[in-house]
Order: C-alpha cells, then structure tokens, then sequence
C-alpha cells in the first residue's frame, strides 16, 4: 500500500529566502534553536547537507516510539526548492512502514511570500494498513510556521546563495 499526506503552509518571506533556510543543514540548526520541545534535537551524522547527508533526529521526551529517528537527503534540487529525505532508521520505519519520506517543496506565491508544501510519503504491507493512522503532518507545518515567522523577523540576517 502506498500514499502520501501533504499540507501547504503560507510564510511571509520570498521563497528564495525560504529555500535558503530548508535546503541544507540551516533547517536542522533552526529545529534546535527554534523547536526543541516541539520536533526534537537534529544532529548531522554524515554528510555536509547535500544529497547523501545523514542526521538523526531525537525526539522530545514523552513522544510516543522509539524516541529517534535517522533519515538521509535523497534529492535537492535547487531550481525545483525540493528537498526529499528518506527515514532510514527509527520513527515510522520502527512502527512498520517500508518506505517514509519527506518532501519539502518551497513554492514562489509573490515577491515577497511563498508556500512551504510539505508531503509525507509511505509504503506499507497491505496487512499493517490501520498503522497509516499514525502518519501526520502536524509537526512538518509547526515547524514551516515557526522557521517561516522567525525568517521574516530575521530578513536581514538570512544568508543567500
């Protein structure tokens, strides 16, 4: 069984600022400083956050699993803003999905905003079908929210390309 979850979440700053943030490891940086309570403590196993980068994502205390996850960048497409990561250990792979990934997806809206689509996707033995319950994606929007706000107090100190 395979499917996906996606929600668009609008941000204040140009999509080139965004992208800028979500591309490499800035974003994992931003998840420390920004969500530790929320999405948990990112730190970079492998990798200078292009494709093939490994990091481990450990979860707040009292988050039901396992407590971690590690995922690796598959693709980053810069002319796209798409980054897709793959878990490859922990989170929704311990639960008993075959494949989890992520897509983050930095859409121009204007000049000066843009649309962060973040998508969940899954794969699943058809007899573990009522474990798709558990996919959300609630924390992928809190954190667009939160590093989107935080990006549009912080316009003149966001480094570009």
């Amino acid at each position: 069984m395979k499917g996906e979850q996606s929600v668009e979440t609008p941000v204040g700053v140009p999509a080139s600022v965004v992208w800028e943030a979500y591309r490499g490891l800035e974003l994992g940086r931003l998840v420390d400083q920004l969500l530790p309570d929320v999405v948990g403590k990112v730190q970079i196993l492998e990798g200078d956050g292009g494709v093939g980068t490994i990091v481990k994502l450990t979860f707040p205390p009292g988050t039901p699993g396992n407590g971690y996850l590690k995922e690796i960048f598959r693709e980053q497409d810069d002319e796209k803003r798409v980054k897709v990561t793959e878990v490859i250990e922990g989170g929704y792979k311990d639960v008993g999905f075959d494949v989890c990934r992520i897509c983050l997806e930095i859409i121009e809206k204007d000049a000066e905003s843009a649309i962060v689509k973040s998508t969940i996707q899954y794969e699943i033995d058809d007899t573990k079908a009522h474990l798709v319950s558990f996919i959300s994606t609630n924390t992928l929007e809190i954190m667009a929210q939160t590093v989107g706000n935080y990006l549009a107090h912080n316009k003149s100190s966001t480094p570009t390309i």
